[in-house]
């Protein structure tokens, strides 16, 4: 984008966790000249979204300016920010706000039928914060294939944070070593879906108290995998446990490698990638780490080399650390960008 050309204009639907996250990047990782929030769709009254976006118990307050300038709009550090209550979808009026792009962020869309709902309303593309069918025009995973984005992709999708945390990784290892199959454990941060003593849920698991069990619940990351890196479809098993902290996850990762390796050597190639292919999106630190070091963390996943092993040259193990809602808002930001920049 030039730096005479104007911003791209964007909406927000679903104000919740990964939403404030979206627009709190924005604003403090310097996007906003490239990317302006224009219109936000959530059905809490504004006075309370206000409240919600200046503090936030895990990230702090808001670095800057947020007013209610009236019953319909917001003024973030000055911009002003369409607010709007829309519980049916049909029913987004967004060509009147001239939006270019649909941050999809209430966790409730995941096929593209539904989300061309937004492309009637107005917009031209529409990225989606959680995985998707496979109807989707492609699911964008930095590190991974960011380069197979194409203009004329209108409904993309932005994975979910424990793929951008796994698949950059598995890649590299693939590429390096081969793998013959793995197991990964996400070891997640309990969720806005687990209540805080026990109640019912769909799932028998989650109507536990998630501030006093560590739960078992079911995950579609293999899935994931398969769709995105064919090649190891079938060879990769997922298990996943929430865990009573209120944010910053990590990925156990076990692999049977085809070729021989050392926990100094995949230490060092991770090293080199995470300055090199993967800056900015994976790291690798060898300092003693607890999960709250990475709270407020932009990269998809940090290595924790002091936790690297490997047992008979071909059994892996690998510990990486990841801010669940930061990293994935931050990527979200990064393919918005490759979608309209």
């Amino acid at each position: 984008m030039s730096q005479l050309s104007q911003p791209v204009r964007v909406a927000i639907n679903g104000f919740g966790r990964i939403g404030r996250c979206v627009l709190r990047a924005l604003y403090e990782n310097g996007y906003r000249q490239q990317l302006q929030v224009v219109a936000i769709n959530e059905l809490a009254d504004i006075e309370t979204i206000s409240y919600m976006l200046r503090y936030d118990s895990t990230h702090g307050r808001f670095p800057g300016s947020v007013e209610v300038a009236d019953e319909r709009h917001l003024l973030v550090n000055g911009d002003r920010i369409c607010v709007r209550h829309e519980a049916d979808s049909e029913s987004h009026d967004w060509a009147s706000l001239g939006v270019d792009l649909v941050l999809e962020c209430s966790g409730q869309i995941k096929s593209r039928e539904d989300c061309e709902a937004h492309l009637r309303g107005g917009a031209q593309r529409v990225l989606i914060s959680n995985p998707a069918d496979s109807a989707v025009d492609n699911t964008i995973i930095f590190g991974l294939n960011e380069h197979t984005l194409q203009p004329e992709h209108t409904v993309v999708s932005n994975g979910s944070c424990s793929t951008n945390c796994l698949l950059p990784l598995l890649t590299l290892l693939n590429d390096t070593y081969g793998v013959e199959a793995g197991v990964t454990t996400t070891i997640h941060s309990a969720m806005n879906d687990q209540p805080v003593i026990d109640a019912y849920h769909s799932d028998l698991r989650r109507t536990r108290s998630a501030v006093q069990s560590m739960i078992p619940v079911d995950t579609g990351l293999p899935l994931g995998i398969a769709r995105l890196m064919p090649a190891l479809a079938g060879k990769i098993e997922s298990l996943h446990i929430r865990v009573p902290t209120i944010n910053v996850s990590a990925l156990d990762i076990s692999l049977q490698l085809q070729r021989p390796a050392s926990t100094d050597a995949v230490n060092s190639l991770i090293a080199q990638a995470a300055a090199d292919s993967l800056r900015n999106i994976i790291g690798i630190t060898h300092d003693a780490h607890a999960s709250i070091d990475f709270n407020h963390d932009p990269r998809s996943g940090i290595v924790d080399a002091t936790q690297t092993r490997v047992s008979g040259d071909h059994l892996l193990k690998l510990l990486v650390w990841f801010d669940n809602e930061w990293g994935f808002a931050n990527r979200m930001l990064d393919t918005a960008r490759a979608m309209t920049c």
